[in-house]
């Protein structure tokens, strides 16, 4: 699990505040990245909503509407991609960030079409937190 912010992480301090107003929408099939993340971002300030497949991701980002939605792309269901596109369909100016831990292919395969199909960020998971809590900060500041 990835460590909670703490005082030592000045980057995390630094971006509480009115950039983290919008609420995050966590997609994942795997219950301990979607707790850790979870966990991690609300430490952060950040107000998480969690869904554990696209289908049910989907159902939550039509009732909560959130500013940015970080999504898993191979998942059972539904894949990442396909909510990923149905999202834009229905938000286009949704700010969306992939996320993939690999699969039978590298993971950066499925991060690069990710970004080709319309991420506005794709990032391997299990990436230092930092990196994570500085695209989600810059995405919310673009929405404004």
């Amino acid at each position: 699990m990835p460590p909670v912010a703490t005082q030592s992480e000045p980057a995390a301090s630094e971006h509480r505040g009115p950039e983290t107003d919008g609420s995050v929408l966590l997609i994942d099939d795997d219950p301990a990245v979607l707790e850790s993340l979870s966990l991690l971002l609300e430490a952060w300030g950040f107000r998480v909503l969690t869904a554990r497949d696209g289908a049910h991701g989907l159902e939550v980002f039509r009732a909560q509407s959130p500013a940015v939605v970080v999504t898993d792309i191979m998942m059972p269901e539904q894949d990442g991609i396909g909510t990923m596109l149905q999202m834009r369909r229905e938000r286009p100016n949704v700010k969306i960030i992939a996320i993939s831990g690999g699969g039978k292919v590298d993971s950066s395969d499925y991060l690069a079409v990710a970004e080709q199909l319309g991420a506005d960020a794709a990032l391997q998971k299990g990436l230092d937190n930092a990196t994570l809590l500085d695209t989600l900060t810059a995405l919310l500041r673009r929405e404004r």
